[in-house]
Order: structure tokens, then C-alpha cells, then sequence
């Protein structure tokens, strides 16, 4: 079971980043390790900021993935 938890884990994970959905919990491990004491975005901050560097939607504009 422990090895389906894994392998289904991993598909999820790279099913997101497929669809533009980076890891939030990565993002957190990250800002905790390499950045202590400075303040980490909510999980709706994170999707926010992550959606508008995709697709520059805080210019007014939809620029699109290419």
C-alpha cells in the first residue's frame, strides 16, 4: 500500500505542475529553510501569485501560457 501512497503522491504532484498548480507545501519547506523569520504567503496568496506570474493578470491583460 505503501508503495501505491508513493507512486499515486508523485502523479498528483506532477499532474499539477502539468496544469500550471505549483506545490504550496514545497513552497512552504522552502520559505521555512532558506528563508526563517520572513513571512510565508497563505495557500491563497501563493495560488494568486502563481496564477498572475503565469498568465500576467495583474497588468489588466491576459497574456496566456506562450
Amino acid at each position: 500500500m505503501t508503495k501505491t501512497r508513493t507512486a499515486w503522491g508523485w502523479a498528483v504532484k506532477a499532474a499539477r505542475l502539468m496544469v500550471g498548480i505549483p506545490d504550496y507545501d514545497n513552497y512552504v519547506e522552502h520559505r521555512k529553510a532558506h528563508h526563517p523569520g520572513e513571512p510565508i504567503m497563505t495557500y491563497e496568496e501563493f495560488y494568486r501569485e502563481r496564477q498572475n506570474a503565469r498568465y500576467a493578470c495583474e497588468k489588466g491583460r491576459f497574456k496566456g501560457c506562450c
